[in-house]
């Protein structure tokens, strides 16, 4: 049974969370590029296959549909009179497959980003680790697992 604390943990997790990514989202613009485009270039240089990542592993780390993932990635090359933030080539062993990694524009910007975001991420990681019930490591387990259970 579920009790008030259960569910004002995972209120207040959430709203800290929502807290962090729009601290996130602020700290793209202030960078220059969009909220989408900062998930983008993290999706990319994070990939484990990066620097070779194909557009598909991009639209699922992105939970984006493959042509989504495409239009995004096509904004980051093609951004006008600004540098672009990705380098798009095909693939040399599998021409179907083209691949993306950042350019030294997207590495920048990217960096800028992760520097900013790793001061919020210690102020919200304090701040969930103080959250009565249930203990964070325990959620961490249950939503590594739940994260399998939706790849199977």
């Amino acid at each position: 049974m579920l009790t008030d604390a259960d569910y004002r943990y995972q209120a207040d997790f959430r709203y800290a969370l929502r807290r962090f990514l729009h601290v996130s989202a602020e700290n793209a613009r202030a960078a220059g590029v969009t909220p989408q485009q900062h998930l983008l270039l993290l999706a990319v240089r994070g990939h484990p296959s990066y620097p070779a990542v194909t557009i598909t592993e991009v639209a699922e780390y992105l939970r984006v549909r493959h042509h989504s993932a495409s239009l995004l990635i096509e904004r980051a090359v093609r951004r006008g009179a600004k540098p672009p933030l990705l380098d798009r080539l095909q693939d040399a062993t599998d021409r179907r497959r083209t691949l993306v990694s950042l350019t030294p524009e997207g590495e920048a910007i990217l960096e800028r980003i992760t520097v900013a975001n790793r001061a919020a991420l210690r102020v919200w990681s304090q701040v969930v680790s103080e959250f009565p019930g249930r203990p964070i490591d325990g959620m961490e387990a249950d939503a590594a697992a739940n994260i399998e259970a939706t790849r199977g």
